[in-house]
């Protein structure tokens, strides 16, 4: 059935005056290739084997063009529906969802420019711009009619987010009682992964436990065999995701940082300082825009951070965005705070999460701070515990 709040919701962003001036968003879908088919048009049994297109109009009911073979999975819906069986009669069912000289909105991204939001084929764009249709990125309608959070999703990532906070700081602690023992990485994010069990949560992987150098790769995760044991004197970073296993459920996504011994070392205590002020920096950035009703893009809080960490000397340090969106997915198809390895220029509106996570990758050890952050009609604020300091792991 298709979604009616969804259609509700992008109909009133297009007639927001918001974006750009368009007819209507046009949702192209070929074998499972635009999973926002799906979130509009609701379940269906199996693939749409031909190309199949759902037109929500800025005003009025939904139409949608469909090959014969297709058609019976459709049956039921309130649609008003066109069938095509040629590639002809496709071309001419064009035109009853949009006529020639309209701007439509698809999910497609000049350039390539925002991966996560190119979905459909540069083949099927000229195809649609061969028959006199204007096409624009829907990058901000899709976002505000189909990511943005209802209460309880927010109340299963806040659930996510405590139980997290718990397990790593449980890990630590295991860390530093099992010290004489030897424990590798690997030994901790088996203990992690159990812990996910006995909390009734998932995450298809990770996490990331590194030690020393190995945090120094962003994605490190530890094998079986050949990863490190951890001892005194070691830097300790773990980097944990994971949701409840219902099929709405939000991730929660943090990354903490230890030091096995009484006293931080002092360069790895500076540059934890310069990655958590960044943080820091980022989320006042953002309550500050937000009390003066002004909306930020992605990239202009990416800079904000990635500016102070380049004048303390670590730019080149500093390789990845800021932060990602956060969903039913761990990276999420929302906005993202990038503008480093994307210019990420979609709106940071309400009913997002997102993570802010600064990092430093030297050497002999890498330093990263996340934290998730939602933002609210009222502000953004974060919703996973900030660590303040180095944990000390001093048994």
């Amino acid at each position: 059935m298709v979604s009616a709040k969804i259609v509700a919701l992008a109909q009133e962003y297009m007639s927001g005056g918001d974006g750009p001036q368009v007819a209507g968003w046009l949702v192209h879908d070929y074998r499972g290739s635009n999973p926002i088919f799906r979130r509009v048009i609701g379940e269906l049994d199996g693939f749409i084997t031909r190309p199949c297109f759902l037109f929500v109009p800025a005003e009025g009911r939904p139409r949608l063009l469909v090959h014969h073979v297709d058609a019976g999975k459709f049956r039921g819906m309130d649609l008003d529906s066109t069938v095509y069986s040629s590639r002809r009669s496709m071309l001419e069912g064009m035109g009853a969802l949009a006529p020639g000289g309209a701007t439509v909105a698809m999910e497609y991204s000049p350039g390539g420019a925002l991966p996560r939001v190119s979905k459909v084929d540069a083949g099927t764009i000229d195809m649609l711009r061969g028959l006199d249709l204007e096409v624009v990125s829907s990058e901000d309608l899709v976002q505000y009619a189909t990511l943005r959070w209802d209460d309880a999703a927010l109340a299963s990532h806040l659930r996510a987010a405590d139980a997290l906070t718990r397990i790593v700081q449980g890990a630590f602690a295991y860390v530093g009682a099992h010290l004489e023992d030897g424990p590798t990485e690997y030994d901790v994010a088996e203990l992690i992964r159990d812990r996910f069990r006995e909390e009734g949560m998932h995450s298809p992987d990770g996490p990331i436990v590194a030690a020393n150098g190995h945090a120094s790769d962003p994605h490190y995760e530890p094998a079986p065999e050949g990863s490190s044991v951890i001892r005194r004197g070691d830097w300790l970073l773990i980097d944990l995701w994971a949701r409840e296993t219902t099929d709405e459920a939000m991730y929660a996504d943090i990354t903490w940082v230890a030091y096995v011994g009484d006293r931080v070392p002092e360069e790895h205590r500076k540059v934890w300082e310069i990655v958590s002020t960044a943080r820091d920096s980022a989320l006042k950035y953002l309550e500050g825009s937000a009390r003066q009703g002004i909306t930020l893009q992605g990239a202009q809080v990416d800079r904000i951070a990635r500016e102070y960490i380049a004048r303390q000397g670590y730019g080149e340090q500093f390789t990845h965005r800021l932060g990602h969106s956060i969903n039913t997915e761990v990276h999420g198809d929302a906005v993202n705070l990038d503008g480093f390895e994307t210019e990420d220029t979609r709106s940071i509106v309400p009913g997002i999460c997102f993570s802010i996570e600064p990092g430093i990758y030297l050497p002999g050890f890498g330093v990263r701070s996340e934290i998730d952050v939602y933002m609210s009609e009222d502000g953004p604020y974060a919703t996973t515990e900030v660590q303040r300091d180095v944990v000390l792991i001093d048994p």
